[in-house]
């Protein structure tokens, strides 16, 4: 089974699976044709992450994009450089990564895999959305890169055929020459040229050097399940395993999902996870992890700080950290193949289709990912700017994520497998996920339709997307101390095995678009 946010895409990595390819084939087949179908942010010039296991082995695939050598730590401390400016993209690492995964776990032919993406780039149908998101970021006056609007640049309607030819070239060298020669041949080239001419700052010295990495996943218990996790430059693992930890020292199916009693909990226990976030996470190359997080005592001590009538003030948290008063596009997709092999990964361009800079003559699109990084040193505030040294910019240092990939196991067999969309918003989807499906046995469909919450230190309010108990819910938790929002959250395309049958249940998230593809 493959859940994505592309119909085609689902479609794509499921023929992989009919043919016999394992759910990295799959992965690795998904991910570039989403780069083809999902311009917003499947991409060749992003980055991500990809958590691989079975009921016994796990492993973590890092391909994060990372700061080129001109960078500098206070670059973008005077709030100057353009979000959508080429200094804003970061060395991309998808190729990279994908091609590590195969090497890793691959069984068909690499050339085979990239031959759906290569198909669909010479021209595919659009779908509604798709028409949607394109239509809309046009019609942002912000979107002026030349290149982009002359390859999306008219109004779409569903039905009409997106044709790509020079991405169509770029993944037909891909696929007949490898990774190797997108970081060191034509299009290497190509984007050191985009970036001389425009004041970018990656050269081709940097991709040359990029380099995907394999590390080992965050492991972690919660109520008798196991949780296979995203380990740094991650910080979706980290806060998942210490928001679980947190809330195993509490009856949280005591009272109802949608609870005054419990969205307080959950928006304390997110408070504390994301506190500690914005301290200590960064990347492990470049800074030292307190294993104490992710520890059982450590929860139990943030657990005894939580009143259960009274939300905690944000600032009252900040310890160490000065507080001042100044004030994206990613897809996720699930995989499981017929032997139990579990993908989950996430991958991203930042923003919704990243920098909206197509690299001329390469045809992707270029991230913006280096906006990930903590902006002016030193300067965390009540807004939600981060300061603190973990995550300040460095060459070759890959910028902190909130992507979570995430495999639950039970029993020694693969049990579940999610993760999001949605920036920082992406650690609590998939916390709510995990919570409606392990506290109160929710359906896969159910645990990700139910509307979800977000709290992240900083603002210091609660985030809640409207249901019908939504008006009531706002006056109790206004009275316990909490301010509070409403706004839509993320996309949680999940797949769930079932213990006793062995039946996939996948999840397609309707908040969006996506399909559960599956034979």
């Amino acid at each position: 089974m493959v859940v994505c946010v592309c119909p085609i895409a689902a479609d794509v990595g499921v023929g992989v699976l009919k043919s016999g390819g394992n759910a990295v084939d799959a992965a690795i087949a998904v991910a570039f044709a989403e780069a083809v179908t999902w311009p917003e942010a499947g991409n060749i010039g992003g980055g991500g992450f990809m958590l691989v296991a079975n009921g016994t082995e796990a492993t973590f695939f890092d391909y994060r994009e990372a700061a080129p050598a001109l960078a500098t730590k206070t670059m973008f401390a005077d709030g100057k450089i353009d979000f959508r400016s080429h200094q804003s993209a970061g060395v991309p690492g998808t190729v990279r990564g994908m091609e590590l995964a195969h090497k890793r776990f691959g069984t068909k032919p690499w050339k085979d895999l990239l031959a759906p993406a290569v198909k669909l780039a010479a021209g595919f149908p659009v779908d509604t959305p798709l028409a949607k998101r394109i239509n809309d970021v046009l019609k942002d006056p912000k979107t002026t890169n030349a290149e982009f609007r002359r390859i999306f640049g008219r109004e779409w309607e569903a039905g009409d055929t997106l044709k790509q030819p020079e991405l169509a070239k770029t993944l037909a060298g891909i696929a007949e020459h490898g990774a190797d020669w997108f970081y060191t041949g034509p299009p290497a080239e190509q984007l050191e040229a985009e970036m001389k001419a425009e004041g970018g700052l990656i050269r081709k010295s940097d991709l040359a050097k990029y380099a995907a990495k394999e590390r080992k996943p965050l492991l972690g218990t919660y109520r008798g399940y196991e949780i296979v996790a995203a380990p740094p430059p991650s910080s979706g693992g980290t806060a998942i395993l210490e928001s679980l930890n947190i809330l195993e020292q509490f009856n949280v199916s005591k009272h109802p999902r949608h609870s005054p009693e419990t969205v307080h909990l959950l928006a304390e226990v997110q408070r504390r996870a994301f506190r500690d976030r914005a301290e200590f996470l960064g990347d492990p190359d470049f800074t030292t992890i307190p294993e104490h997080l992710t520890s059982k005592e450590y929860a139990k001590k943030l657990a005894m700080t939580i009143d259960m009538g009274r939300a905690t003030k944000s600032e009252s948290l900040a310890g160490t950290i000065p507080i001042t008063e100044m004030g994206g596009n990613t897809t996720h997709f699930s995989i499981v193949d017929k032997n139990g092999l579990c993908v989950s990964n996430t991958y991203t361009l930042e923003m919704n289709f990243g920098s909206r800079i197509v690299v001329r003559g390469a045809g992707f699109i270029l991230n913006n990912e280096m906006t990930d990084f903590n902006p002016i040193p030193g300067t965390t505030t009540r807004a939600g700017k981060i300061g603190t040294d973990a995550n300040l910019v460095a060459p070759g240092k890959r910028m902190l994520s909130s992507m979570t990939p995430t495999i639950v196991r039970k029993g020694g067999k693969p049990y579940l497998v999610t993760g999001s969309p949605g920036g920082r918003t992406i650690i609590n989807t998939v916390l709510c996920v995990l919570v409606n499906t392990l506290d109160y046995d929710m359906t896969p469909t159910a645990a990700v339709d139910a509307p979800r919450q977000h709290h992240q230190w900083f603002p210091d309010r609660i985030s809640i997307e409207k249901s019908s108990t939504s008006a009531d819910l706002v006056v109790k938790l206004k009275a316990m101390g909490h301010t509070v929002t409403e706004s839509r959250q993320g996309d949680a395309h999940t797949i769930r095995i079932d213990p006793m049958t062995g039946l996939f249940q996948g999840a397609a998230d309707k908040r969006l678009n996506g399909k559960a593809s599956g034979y």
